[in-house]
This record gives C-alpha cells, structure tokens and sequence, in this order.
C-alpha cells in the first residue's frame, strides 16, 4: 500500500511545542515513528512537509495516481485552507485528518475544522499515537 503523508505549516516546530511538555519529540522522531511502523505493515510512503499551499496542492496532485490513502496533519490549514479541501475532495484518496491533543496542539483542533468530506476521517491525540490509528484507519485495520 501507498500512503502520502502531508504535514502541514508549522510541524518543523513540533521539537518546541513537545519541550513545553517536557517531550522531546520533533518532526523527525515522529516521521521515523511513522516509517517503523510502516516497515512492520508493508506500507510504502512519501512525506512531505511544507508551509506553503501550492506546494501542498502540487503535492496531492502529482501523487493521486501513486497514493492508495493520505495521511494529513492540516495544522492550520484545517480553519480555512478550502483549496486544499477541494483537491482531497477531487482527487477522491482515503484521507486520515491528525490533530493533536492540547498539550502539542498547533492551535487547530477537528471541531474547527473545515476538512470535512466523505472520504476524510479525522483522528486526535498525541502525535505519534494519532499518526499510527489514522495509518491503521488507512490500512483498514
């Protein structure tokens, strides 16, 4: 299986967010989180990360045929990127939505979100443990 995963503005920062946790958790443990738990379910990935809309979009786009399902961690995109929402709608991939829960939140949450669609799920908690239920979500497990 094929899964995308775009992480959205800002998750660069994820290592400041988790230290006011007295985490030590930045983007890079949780991508390599991500790919172990990968490895052990036979799931090929591509991650990318990005502030920027239109590399996001470009992203989905030029994936659409590659991709069985998207893991996506909208950050702030979540409140009002509605472009983004069209083209997960458009090009119709099963879309697992990660949000974290309050102590690594970026300030968006599922219910303020506007990613809504019949082929978007949402999913929150701590990093890692959200990332591994939206992929298991992905995988049908």
């Amino acid at each position: 299986m094929n899964i995308l995963i775009l992480q959205g503005p800002n998750l660069n920062l994820l290592g400041l967010r988790s230290s006011k946790n007295n985490d030590r958790l930045t983007l890079d443990k949780l991508n390599r989180e991500i790919r172990t738990f990968s490895r052990t379910q036979d799931i090929n990935i591509k991650t990318f990360q990005t502030h920027k809309q239109f590399q996001a979009i470009n992203v989905l786009q030029r994936n659409r045929n590659w991709a069985d399902g998207i893991l996506f961690t909208p950050t702030s995109w979540g409140r009002s990127d509605h472009t983004i929402l069209e083209t997960i709608k458009l090009i119709d991939i099963k879309t697992a939505a990660i949000y974290f829960d309050s102590g690594y939140s970026f300030g968006t949450d599922a219910k303020d979100s506007i990613m809504i669609a019949d082929n978007i799920k949402d999913f929150t908690g701590a990093p890692v443990e959200a990332s591994v239920k939206g992929l298991e979500y992905l995988l049908n497990k």
